[in-house]
């Protein structure tokens, strides 16, 4: 999910940030330029991490700033079809459930969010299952398939997750299956004591 890149590219130094050494100019422009953006299908640049091979410095008609070639490092945060992420419940709506993961927001459709029939209300605005009662509200940690990918722009991005496969969704559902599993075989296996112990004494 987090990578490191390089990449090469034409960068616009603006009048205010000309002086000083060319290398950390260009830093100070490809951060500003990259930092928290979307390079479209690949990933969010989290962090410009240095320039290198700094060339060029010209100037093009009625732009007062000046032109560089650079290479650049930067660290990504690269989401992968069908990657189990783990992020917060941020909204919830009639059509489904908004979760921020890392810097990418994804949407998991009403249809995916457990494998019940579910509903939202709108007083509480959270998702109840039909039959098994689960909540789903904002805040909640939850973990989720990604289901398709889509990084165009920061605004348009789309990400598509489910939530409905076995040892998915909220970390409580999740932690009171777990518990409930634990009872259940442990009731099995007192049971099955007294049955042994009645074999031996015949």
């Amino acid at each position: 999910m987090f990578e490191m890149a390089n990449f090469e590219d034409e960068i616009r130094v603006p009048p205010e940030n000309i002086g000083g050494k060319k290398e950390d100019v260009v830093l100070k422009s490809l951060v500003q330029k990259y930092e928290n953006h979307i390079i479209p299908d690949v990933g969010v640049v989290l962090a410009v991490t240095q320039a290198s091979d700094v060339k060029g410095g010209t100037i093009k008609a009625d732009d007062p700033g000046i032109f560089y070639s650079a290479k650049f490092e930067a660290m990504l945060f690269v989401p992968k079809l069908h990657e189990i992420i783990e992020g917060q419940v941020i909204d919830i709506t009639d059509f489904g459930v908004f979760v921020r993961f890392g810097p990418i927001d994804g949407m998991c459709h009403i249809s995916q969010v457990m494998n019940d029939y579910v509903s939202r209300d709108p007083k509480a605005n959270v998702i109840v299952g039909k039959k098994t009662a689960k909540v789903l509200k904002i805040g909640d940690t939850v973990r989720a398939r990604i289901t398709a990918i889509s990084l165009e722009k920061k605004e348009v991005n789309k990400i598509t997750i489910t939530m409905r496969q076995d040892g998915l969704g909220s970390l409580d559902w999740i932690e009171a299956e777990r518990k409930e599993k634990e009872k259940k075989a442990k009731k099995a296996g007192e049971e099955e004591k007294p049955k042994e112990k009645g074999k031996k004494e015949k």
